[in-house]
């Protein structure tokens, strides 16, 4: 059984549902939550209260350093992830001088910070940043400084509508013509597909999940997208589903449902899904897997419908993810 439920992006109300879903609704596992800030407080109220939480859509890589826990898996991908892998990547292939746009709450300043510190590391260097509200639909004073800066690339230090609004205003400001880059620090397919390839072309950005890698994604995809409008899925899609069949098999394994002990199980039993394919979950509760760099085709490179990214770079699993000893995780021992 299962029930879902809206947390509007407010960690109060993701507490208050989380609360009387463990409480009152005897609920086991609370599995994917987006936004960072409501899964911070999730994670406390889960470990509070000896269940299992297991995330796919929120970000922050404090999830599995100083606010891990025994109760939590983080599955798809993570801040440090993304800023590693788009940072390092881009600075490698010449996008030296980076100016930022940043939402201004948690997820963003993460991202930021994590971005920053890698292009700084790789070379390469910071031209400016400017805070943006969670949000904005009119970027246009904010773009006008990251143009002025003369940044080879801006990085887009946001998500969902924040992400698509800058995209599509950046394109009006001629901005990509202009010779600048656009790197999206948290993009997913579904964005791609609402801006549609000729204002997306050329985006590029880091995921752990395409749709079209290999026969056993495209048939997951094909499949979910028969039941859901056409649409393709998500990396998050991919973690939430290979994440329960995990514990799953660990709820199985131990004929038990007790939290703590289903998510020490699925830390010690290595993974092996159709869509990330073989991975271990470490002590910290990060699961890893490859990340893959990828830019969105020209609309004349693509043959078919949410046939949109072409692969620049593979970022193996051992790399992907911050190392273990890094992320000041109390579960870690020194």
């Amino acid at each position: 059984e299962y029930v879902s439920a809206d947390h509007q992006t407010k960690p109060d109300v993701g507490s208050a549902i989380a609360r009387q879903w463990y409480d009152v609704d005897k609920v086991d596992v609370i599995v994917d939550v987006p936004n960072s800030g409501v899964a911070l407080a999730v994670n406390q109220i889960t470990k509070d209260k000896g269940k299992a939480f297991l995330v796919s859509g929120a970000a922050s890589s404090d999830l599995t350093g100083k606010a891990c826990s025994p109760n939590t898996i983080h599955w798809t991908y993570d801040t440090w992830m993304l800023a590693n892998g788009t940072g390092n990547a881009i600075v490698k292939t010449g996008g030296d001088s980076w100016f930022f746009l940043t939402a201004d709450y948690a997820f963003g300043h993460a991202l930021e910070r994590d971005t920053e510190a890698v292009v700084l590391k790789s070379g390469g260097k910071v031209l400016g940043k400017v805070r943006h509200p969670l949000n904005t639909a009119d970027f246009s004073s904010f773009l006008l400084q990251a143009q002025a800066s003369k940044a080879k690339i801006i990085g887009l230090a946001n998500a969902g509508g924040d992400t698509t609004n800058a995209i599509k205003q950046a394109a009006e400001f001629g901005i990509v013509r202009g010779g600048q880059n656009l790197a999206g620090l948290l993009i997913f397919i579904t964005d791609v597909h609402a801006l549609g390839l000729p204002t997306a072309q050329g985006l590029i950005f880091t995921e752990t999940f395409y749709w079209d890698m290999n026969d056993k994604t495209r048939a997951f995809a094909k499949k979910l997208a028969e039941r859901n409008r056409g649409v393709h899925p998500t990396m998050v899609h991919a973690g939430v589903y290979a994440s329960v069949l995990h514990y799953l098999k660990a709820v199985e394994a131990l004929k038990s449902d007790d939290g703590t002990k289903v998510i020490e199980k699925m830390k010690a039993t290595p993974t092996d899904d159709p869509l990330f394919g073989k991975g271990t979950i470490r002590a910290d509760g990060r699961k890893i897997h490859p990340a893959y760099l990828f830019e969105v085709k020209k609309p004349a490179e693509s043959k078919a419908p949410w046939d949109y990214y072409k692969l620049r770079a593979t970022i193996p699993a051992e790399q992907a993810f911050r190392p273990l000893d890094q992320g000041d995780c109390p579960l870690v021992k020194k």
